[in-house]
């Protein structure tokens, strides 16, 4: 059961994410995480925990990418100079 509930809970928190990067609205993954909550609690903690993840992840994503950006233009400047 465990396999399913993980299943689904990627599944829901990719679509919650492209939904909620679609409309804006930066907490969206709160109401359905409300939604399931009255009706799994099992599913509604695993997708909250897919979610958390996924968000931590952009996160640390944008930093490591602004870091590499930075890097990359302290490299340009040295050669030009």
């Amino acid at each position: 059961m465990s396999g399913t509930i993980e299943t689904l809970a990627q599944k829901l928190a990719v679509d919650t994410l492209k939904v909620q990067d679609a409309s804006g609205e930066e907490r969206f993954y709160v109401e359905v995480g409300q939604v399931l909550g009255a009706a799994s609690q099992s599913l509604e903690e695993a997708f909250l925990t897919e979610i958390r993840v996924r968000l931590a992840e952009r996160k640390a994503r944008d930093f490591l990418n602004k870091k590499v950006a930075e890097l990359q233009a302290q490299v340009s400047a040295k050669g030009e100079a």
